[in-house]
């Protein structure tokens, strides 16, 4: 995890966004990958923004002058939070460049190749806050915004969808510690860093991430007591 998310204007979304104190409405956006654009909040001098970004730190310019992407040099997307604070590439944007990803959910696969079946997973009556890091590159003429998601290890609950990892999902009662950049002493942040899942999370069967329609029986999993 997490390879795809998508995120729709509902209900459940603009909650989200009222609590972060973003007074726009968000994008619907499907099947959204790395190397696409997703829409993140962090804090600014003049207060919380919400921006389209793209979804990995290191990017660079297209070789035809086209746009953006992820650079090649790196096959990481997402950023293992036991890396967080020893690692160059996340090491100081941990410190002060942290940022939320509004999402609906995200996806899985399971089953053998040629025969993988989709899961669309988020919150049973909420939407998602991925923690994440950003940057703000600077290619002259324009400012680009980067992201990745911080991932946990493996949570037993969850390892028959995914047995390598989960996605760190923020609670409303973390979302001003994670963004505060000057919070630069990162120990108060350290037992987000534990697996666990905060909230019960549906795992809804579906035909591919453009399509959210369930089309079996979803599993509910408990949120840790």
């Amino acid at each position: 995890m997490c390879g795809r998310y998508n995120v729709t204007d509902d209900p459940l979304v603009q909650d989200l966004l009222e609590i972060l104190g973003i007074p726009i409405r968000i994008q619907t956006r499907l099947n959204i990958a790395p190397g696409s654009k997703g829409q993140i909040v962090y804090e600014t001098g003049q207060g919380r923004t919400l921006e389209d970004a793209i979804w990995s730190l290191l990017i660079e310019r297209k070789p035809d002058g086209s746009g953006y992407r992820p650079s090649p040099k790196y096959s990481t997307f997402n950023a293992r939070s036991g890396s967080l604070g020893t690692s160059p590439l996340w090491k100081q944007r941990f410190h002060s460049q942290r940022a939320i990803i509004p999402a609906s959910g995200f996806h899985e696969w399971t089953g053998e190749k040629g025969r993988k079946q989709c899961y669309n997973i988020h919150p049973v009556d909420s939407a998602i806050a991925f923690a994440g890091l950003y940057e703000l590159w600077d290619f002259g003429e324009e400012t680009v915004p980067s992201f990745t998601i911080v991932t946990l290890p493996p949570h037993p609950g969850f390892s028959h969808i995914h047995p390598r990892s989960i996605p760190l999902m923020l609670s409303p009662d973390n979302f001003d510690m994670w963004l505060d950049p000057n919070l630069t002493n990162t120990d108060p942040l350290q037992h987000l860093l534990k697996t666990q899942i905060r909230q019960p999370l549906l795992v809804e069967p579906i035909r591919s991430p453009a399509e959210l329609q369930p089309v079996g029986q979803g599993e509910e999993i408990a949120a840790d007591q």
